[in-house]
């Protein structure tokens, strides 16, 4: 709780206080969800949560290996188009720059670019403190 509010303050002192008032600032909701894209409930770690963002670049043509993931991922489509698949039920879903992915956990899938361009995805991870969330098949 202290974490948010200190958050919150931050926000507020950065911003002015009349940028609401005029609109200018916009929020433009991208998605709200409860469920992964294979309809499993979000979860978090229940102790020592740490958040992990990074920037993955997957070239045209690339294919990401089989695995899963232990904890929860989403990521975020800043370029290009992904195809990822669920390899135990074989639902594919295709996500174009723009789309908010809430990735599914515990459940083998991959990704792959099938298309021209380079796919650039903002990744973010709620891990366990010194965790890794990636699982590769074997």
């Amino acid at each position: 709780m202290k974490v948010i509010s200190i958050a919150t303050a931050l926000f507020a002192l950065a911003c002015p206080a009349n940028a609401f008032e005029n609109n200018a600032v916009a929020a433009t909701p991208i998605l709200r969800t409860d469920r992964t894209i294979a309809g499993q409930p979000i979860i978090v770690p229940r102790k020592d949560v740490e958040v992990i963002a990074s920037i993955y670049e997957i070239a045209p043509g690339a294919t990401l290996p089989i695995h899963q993931h232990r904890y929860q991922r989403y990521g975020y489509v800043l370029s290009g188009e992904i195809t990822v698949t669920n390899t135990e039920s074989g639902k594919e879903s295709i996500f174009t720059a723009g789309n908010f992915i809430v990735e599914s956990w515990g459940i083998w899938h991959k990704g792959a670019n099938n298309g021209t361009e380079p796919v650039k995805l903002l990744v973010i991870d709620q891990v366990e403190k010194g965790s890794e969330n990636v699982l590769p098949q074997k």
